[in-house]
């Protein structure tokens, strides 16, 4: 009597398979763990606990003086999040209609130019766009505006040109059978289907760029990250203690007003 046959997940050749990923993820980890410490001095790490303390002790209480001069550098943050996201999205805009493959005009040249400058966009740090804009344009208040933008690009070209390939055909076949011409399919089929993604990604993208637009005065580029930057270079804690809570509620407030606004719409 020949005995039952027993199931298995996998078959040997797949666990072996499996645990030699799990081998090699492991030798992975190892060696980049290695690369990362090679130059760590761990008498910095363990003192850690001890210097965080006392940076702690020294930045409180939050100097509330110091308000009044953060109202102008905020203004000029929230304005760097504001434009560089309007100028993005309307760079965006058309890039994503000449990458959907629904809408391009032609795939061979123009659709692969707008995946390269989306592509490119994303790839590039908004930080790394204000080091290299405020080394052409000076520093100031437009390379942050220009380098938010340049960021936004790829973000809301991604998002919408997938949003564009994604709408129904069948509008843009109920639309085309009327004798619509080309840019009547893309107003009345495409762009209803689109445009609450669009806001959404928009409204999003916002929201990021606030907390992004916070840290460029690091490199010169204008807002409240200037302040920042000179609080620190000056150690004068309680200074930046107070201008991280301004940093942390402003994220917070354009937080709940992204929520909201996604909501309304979706």
């Amino acid at each position: 009597m020949t005995a039952a046959p027993v199931w298995h997940h996998r078959t040997p050749r797949e666990r072996l398979a499996l645990w030699a990923l799990w081998l090699g993820m492991v030798a992975l980890f190892v060696w980049c763990w290695e690369l990362m410490t090679a130059r760590t001095i761990w008498s910095f790490v363990r003192d850690a606990p001890e210097a965080a303390a006392d940076i702690a002790s020294r930045a409180w209480p939050p100097r509330w003086s110091y308000m009044d001069q953060l109202w102008g550098p905020l203004w000029d943050t929230l304005n760097i999040a504001t434009l560089g996201t309007l100028l993005g999205t309307a760079i965006a805009v058309p890039l994503a209609f000449l990458a959907a493959s629904n809408t391009t005009p032609s795939r061979l040249v123009l659709r692969p130019f707008a995946l390269f400058c989306i592509v490119a966009s994303r790839s590039i740090n908004a930080l790394i766009w204000a080091l290299l804009l405020v080394s052409i344009l000076g520093p100031g208040l437009l390379a942050g505006i220009i380098a938010i933008a340049f960021r936004s690009v790829g973000f809301v070209g991604k998002l919408l040109y997938e949003a564009i390939e994604e709408t129904d055909a069948r509008q843009v076949e109920a639309i085309a059978a009327t004798g619509a011409s080309q840019a009547q399919i893309l107003n009345y089929a495409i762009w209803p289907q689109a445009m609450p993604a669009f806001v959404g990604i928009s409204v999003f993208r916002w929201d990021i760029n606030i907390r992004e637009s916070t840290i460029l005065g690091l490199v010169g580029a204008g807002g409240i990250g200037m302040q920042l930057q000179s609080s620190l270079n000056m150690l004068a804690w309680p200074q930046v203690l107070l201008i991280v809570l301004v940093i942390f509620a402003t994220v917070v407030v354009s937080e709940a007003i992204s929520t909201r606004v996604r909501r309304a719409i979706i």
